[in-house]
């Protein structure tokens, strides 16, 4: 399952749900994830405190994935007709099949 961020407390509320649903406590998926509990309640509550780095942690830990979409292609600047890219989103998800280590 795939979910549009259009904001930091969807992203939290997405985060939360993937532990609970996954069956852990805040204790166990920082031990899974290598991140301290009080950086969970942290990512959960108010993730515009939070590393980015610590993030991608926590969601490498839950077996999620980040992508961003509808940037230009190559580092190259965006084309100035902003239309014909669309607005930049985040998806939060599972990692692409083909990811697998």
């Amino acid at each position: 399952m795939q979910l549009s961020l259009l904001n930091l407390e969807s992203f939290a509320v997405r985060l939360q749900a993937e532990r609970k649903g996954q069956g852990l406590s805040r204790s166990q998926a920082a031990a899974v994830c290598n991140v301290s509990t009080s950086f969970i309640r942290d990512a959960e509550s108010a993730p515009e405190r939070c590393s980015l780095g610590k993030l991608l942690l926590l969601m490498q830990g839950l077996g999620l994935s980040l992508a961003v979409e509808n940037w230009s292609q190559g580092g190259q600047e965006p084309n100035p007709a902003p239309a014909q890219f669309g607005t930049p989103s985040v998806v939060l998800g599972p990692p692409p099949e083909d990811s697998a280590p």
